[in-house]
């Protein structure tokens, strides 16, 4: 299977990408951004084969987090969607379907709204939209948060790739200071994604199953998946599967159902 990566410059903040797969006329490329402290290994390298089978797809690292080297900034879904931009402006591609999981999902919202036109398809998957999705405790937990609450999966993949002392910490400072400080869009912003949207989470996720629905009833014409799994087993998220992809080969094909749609 064909694979190239590199990076592409955003006023000096260069995002590492991997394109797998050949293009395939009529189907857009399928970008993946991965979830907080993730690397596209640790959230992707069971799920990419499966969808590359169908489709080429593009998967992103965002700010500090595996070969995305940090900067000065703070790590925003914003920032990160305009990074998304000169990936796709390096590789030449106008249009996508994009897949975010989790924090990643609110960088998938974010460049929804803000380039409507490069998002043919939008798959938010285990994220939400408001801070009101999750109780007040989630919050306090997340603001009491260290970098030992962090997932072992996620500290031994960034001290793999990044064995320098202080990258880790710099990669929880980016990601603890990025869901504290998560603003949220409101409804009348959801109903102006003009992507065709399915909302995923699993019905042991971090939020409901009713708020899953009630952010897809937000978006316009947005379809609904709830899964019998947690947060990212049905991607074969490492952390969350424990090497366990029953899930993920049963999700996959709703997945792609909804893209060839």
């Amino acid at each position: 299977m064909t694979f190239t990566h590199g990076f592409a410059d955003n006023n000096g903040l260069r995002m590492y990408y991997e394109v797998h797969g050949e293009a395939v006329p009529g189907r857009p490329p399928l970008l993946l951004i991965p979830g907080g402290g993730s690397t596209i290994g640790t959230n992707f390298s069971e799920l990419i084969p499966l969808l590359a089978e169908q489709r080429q797809v593009i998967a992103v690292e965002e700010e500090g987090h595996g070969r995305t080297q940090p900067t000065s900034r703070p790590l925003t879904a914003e920032n990160s969607a305009g990074d998304i931009l000169a990936v796709l402006d390096q590789l030449a591609v106008e249009t996508v379907d994009v897949l975010g999981f989790s924090a990643g999902g609110h960088t998938a919202i974010a460049l929804a709204l803000r380039r409507p036109a490069a998002v043919r398809r939008l798959i938010a998957a285990s994220t939400f939209a408001s801070r009101d999705a999750v109780p007040d405790e989630f919050w306090d937990g997340m603001a009491n948060a260290t970098l030992d609450d962090m997932p072992d999966t996620y500290k031994d993949a960034d001290r793999l790739l990044n064995p320098e002392p202080g990258h880790l910490g710099r990669l929880f400072e980016l990601d603890h200071r990025r869901i504290t400080e998560f603003p949220g869009w409101s409804d009348g912003e959801l109903g102006t994604i003009t992507a065709s949207t399915l909302v995923v989470s699993g019905d042991r996720d971090i939020v409901t199953a009713a708020y899953a629905a009630q952010m897809a009833g937000a978006i316009p014409g947005a379809r609904l998946l709830i899964v019998p799994g947690g947060h990212g087993d049905y991607l074969g998220e490492q952390a969350a599967s424990g090497g366990d992809l029953r899930t993920m080969h049963a999700t996959v094909p709703l997945l792609l159902r909804f893209l060839d749609g």
